[in-house]
């Protein structure tokens, strides 16, 4: 049975301005790796009601699963949430068990819970709310779609708390093996020896290192003992 799929919407023009460094697709793709859900679609959109609609419409249509990251704070360019219910036609508004959770959160702080903070309490109807223990706004689920903070930090411990809840199918094993040849000379035997294992991945990743041609060849699959023969053959084709 094939694994769940996955896709993931990055949110924020910080993100395509090169401003801000995506760190949470990697966090994601390997926490989604160990979960046995495969990550197959990456998309970042800008801060535009327009493009977070169309994206999370198409990716919820394809994939059984979608994480965004971005766009759930108290500025007005979070846009996010409001997209997201819209994309997915649920109502959106203030909701009591978020407002309770902010309203703690803030009361312990002794900071006041005013109407930017009250925006991050804006959760679509019918939607989960995904915990957050590092700053205390939720993210949600409505449908299949996960929302999540921008913030690493956030969304890292947002992550390891939904994931339990999600099904998902075999952890995806890998071994690797570094070559010391170009790829020009290892890919007419490497596709051959894929050929052998259509169950596997096969890749190959060059470097160049002291002015010698390398690569490192990555084999992937679920199958731990087609692996372990798949390398046992490589190493014999290039030793």
């Amino acid at each position: 049975m094939p694994n769940p799929t996955a896709a993931m919407l990055v949110i924020g023009d910080e993100i395509l301005s090169g401003r801000t460094r995506d760190a949470n697709m990697h966090h994601l793709a390997n926490a989604l790796t160990t979960a046995g859900i495969d990550l197959c679609e990456v998309r970042v959109v800008s801060d535009d009601p327009v493009a977070i609609q169309t994206a999370a419409k198409a990716l919820s249509a394809g994939f059984t699963h979608v994480f965004t990251s971005g766009g759930i704070g108290p500025t007005h360019d979070d846009i996010t949430a409001d997209n997201v219910a819209a994309a997915m036609g649920a109502r959106i508004d203030i909701r009591d068990d978020a407002r309770a959770i902010l309203a703690a959160h803030y009361d312990r702080a002794g900071i006041e819970l005013n109407a930017a903070r009250l925006r991050m309490a804006r959760i679509p109807e019918g939607a989960i709310l995904i915990d957050n223990p590092v700053s205390a706004a939720p993210g949600f689920t409505l449908g299949n779609v996960h929302v999540m903070a921008g913030v690493p930090k956030i969304f890292e411990a947002m992550l390891a708390g939904l994931l339990p809840s999600l099904t998902g199918g075999a952890p995806v094993l890998s071994q690797s093996l570094e070559v010391q040849r170009g790829e020009g000379d290892i890919a007419g035997p490497l596709g051959d020896l894929a050929a052998r294992y259509p169950e596997l991945s096969f890749g190959s990743y060059p470097f160049q290192r002291h002015g010698a041609y390398g690569a490192n060849i990555v084999v992937r699959g679920q199958d731990g003992a087609q692996i372990d023969a798949a390398m046992v053959a490589l190493a014999r084709l290039f030793a």
